[in-house]
């Protein structure tokens, strides 16, 4: 018996979310994989000029019966099939499309990231006049030619920092009369990184607290030779003793002369008259600045330990941390 109930309410509540309300103002959610627009992916209403439209045809109407006169009759009929073939074109202008939704580049925290996106038109018709926003953000107008796929970037203001789901995807298109507007949601599962703004302090900390290693010939100048010391992760290689790699020693990195230090530790606990949002901003001009003058620099946050090192890798993964801190979020997730 209940085997009988389930084969009962099953198609009812597939029905119930076929015809949802909810799906109609904000679409099926975060998908996993690419998005086809199916015809029940795709919405079409009478735009503004579509009501003025009708409304203009009604009169005529109206007219035409008042008057009797055939040829008032004849264009009322003429622009009403142009209606209505409309709206068979704005529809299939975004039927069939299919939608991929890439992971934007961190940006920092009031930056404008751009999120790429990937219309797949496998229809030997052109689509025309497409506008692509993301929720309550600017739209981009394109135009994808037939049997072609473009990829185009959508502009996302980043106003909090942390790891965040891309919002909503809005296709909208009134092509080719203006008189209705057809429209398609679509977000992807992926997510984008937002860095702390990082504050207008430039310079490093200059305490002796913060540094190690302080002696003279131990910096990047480009004076003199001065020595080796191990290799760290990130070091430029035309720095990399290569010497001492074909003989098997190990990998070294040649220093050169000059007064600075070469490895500075930028620590949390050492700005403790700000708060989190002012340290983490603080922090982040830091790693910022001591990329820039090639440093060899480590970060301590209270919940995550980065070591020493330098390059394009160690300065991402100091940032990520400084995103993520203190947010429910694994910091070595993607």
């Amino acid at each position: 018996m209940s085997h009988t109930t389930t084969r009962a309410t099953t198609p009812a509540m597939s029905l119930r979310q076929r015809f949802s309300l909810e799906r109609f103002f904000t679409g099926e959610g975060p998908e996993p994989g690419p998005i086809f627009l199916a015809q029940r992916r795709v919405y079409i209403l009478p735009g503004k000029m579509g009501v003025y439209f009708a409304a203009m045809m009604l009169i005529m109407l109206l007219g035409a019966v008042n008057y009797n006169n055939s040829l008032a009759y004849a264009l009322t009929f003429l622009l009403a099939s142009i209606f209505f073939i409309a709206i068979l074109h704005t529809y299939r202008n975004l039927l069939h499309l299919r939608i991929d939704v890439g992971q934007a580049p961190a940006v920092f925290c009031g930056e404008i990231a751009q999120v790429p996106v990937i219309l797949d038109n496998r229809h030997n018709a052109a689509r025309y006049a497409l506008k692509l926003q993301l929720r309550d953000q600017h739209h981009v107008s394109i135009d994808v030619a037939g049997d072609q796929w473009q990829r185009n970037n959508v502009p996302l203001l980043t106003t909090q920092r942390g790891r965040h789901t891309v919002p909503r995807l809005t296709l909208e298109t009134g092509f080719p009369l203006g008189l209705f507007r057809a429209w398609a949601y679509a977000q992807r599962d992926v997510c984008y990184l937002v860095y702390p703004a990082p504050d207008q302090h430039h310079r490093l900390p200059g305490e002796s607290s913060y540094h190690l290693d302080l002696q003279g010939d131990r910096g990047h100048g480009a004076d003199d030779f001065a020595g080796l010391r191990n290799y760290h992760t990130g070091d430029s290689l035309r720095h990399i003793h290569w010497k001492t790699v074909a003989r098997g020693q190990g990998m070294y990195t040649k220093q050169f002369g000059g007064d600075q230090a070469t490895e500075l530790w930028l620590n949390w606990d050492s700005l403790p008259k700000l708060d989190t949002e002012s340290r983490l901003s603080r922090l982040t001009r830091w790693v910022l600045d001591a990329d820039t003058a090639q440093l060899t620099y480590g970060l301590r946050l209270p919940d995550a330990h980065i070591p020493l090192g330098t390059g394009l890798v160690h300065q991402q993964q100091c940032l990520q941390a400084l995103a993520l801190y203190n947010l429910d979020t694994d910091i070595s997730s993607p």
